[in-house]
């Protein structure tokens, strides 16, 4: 199966991608750990990056939400420097950063509070909005301790879409999940994406889970990372757990696997 480099092969419409990494470097004291990074993510796209251990992917994306600044090169969101955090960027981390003293409701309202013109009501309404979205409507009282892994990641991904950011991060998101609820959180991802429609980096290092979630998946050498591939994922949406097992999909996972271990 061969890659595909899309940021290569868009129409002149898509010329300024949503986020665009250009010849990032970046090194801790004398360990590489990126180099020369050109990489694009479009309007409405689902990225997956993959890659052995060690080999950049959280860096990357930490780069990308400004959490951390390169070495060498330049971040563009639609457009403007990337020099730090932004609204316009939500992150969704393995293990969720939530408000333990917060109920589910007050959870995503508090991510809310920097919008202006919203009035609490208001703010309340569209929390409840999103708790419905990721299937955690009756539990708007409860609170992070009395929530399973799932429900707990399913909290996360609500308050970051609460304030509708036009990319969404996620660094390992399930990695922390048991097998049966990984597989409900992809479906469950996969729907959320289709319902907002906006542009999603995951790193992971599941391949199945980068095929069955993604557009296209981008492999990294092991360290310093680079792009061994950019691969477009000709998968027919919505995705579906009977997909894993066809010939196709499979072909896919081998295909990555291969690049992953080369050498």
């Amino acid at each position: 199966m061969s890659g595909t480099d899309t940021g290569n092969t868009r129409t002149a419409q898509d010329v300024e991608p949503r986020i665009g990494v250009r010849d990032v470097s970046m090194s801790f004291g004398e360990l590489n750990v990126l180099e020369h990074i050109d990489l694009d993510f479009h309007e409405n796209e689902f990225v997956a990056v993959v890659g052995a251990s060690g080999c950049g992917k959280s860096t990357l994306l930490s780069i990308i939400g400004g959490l951390l600044e390169p070495t060498q090169g330049s971040v563009t969101a639609a457009g403007q420097p990337v020099t730090g955090p932004g609204r316009d960027r939500g992150i969704v981390f393995q293990q969720p950063a939530l408000l333990p003293w917060l109920s589910c409701l007050n959870n995503v309202e508090f991510a809310l509070r920097g919008e202006e013109g919203l009035s609490k009501a208001e703010r309340l309404e569209i929390a409840r909005r999103h708790l419905a979205d990721v299937k955690l409507s009756g539990f708007e009282d409860a609170y992070p301790n009395e929530l399973s892994g799932g429900m707990k990641q399913r909290l996360a991904l609500a308050r970051s879409l609460s304030y509708r950011p036009s990319v969404l991060l996620m660094d390992e998101p399930f990695g922390a999940l048991d097998a049966l609820t990984r597989q409900e959180m992809q479906i469950l991802l996969t729907q959320v994406w289709e319902a907002n429609r906006m542009t999603v980096m995951m790193v992971t290092h599941d391949i199945e889970e980068a095929v069955f979630t993604a557009d296209r998946v981008v492999v990294l050498t092991p360290r310093p990372g680079r792009i061994r591939e950019d691969i477009a994922i000709d998968l027919p949406r919505p995705r579906t757990q009977e997909m894993i097992a066809t010939e196709r999909f499979q072909s896919y996972v081998q295909h990555i696997w291969d690049l992953i271990h080369e050498g």
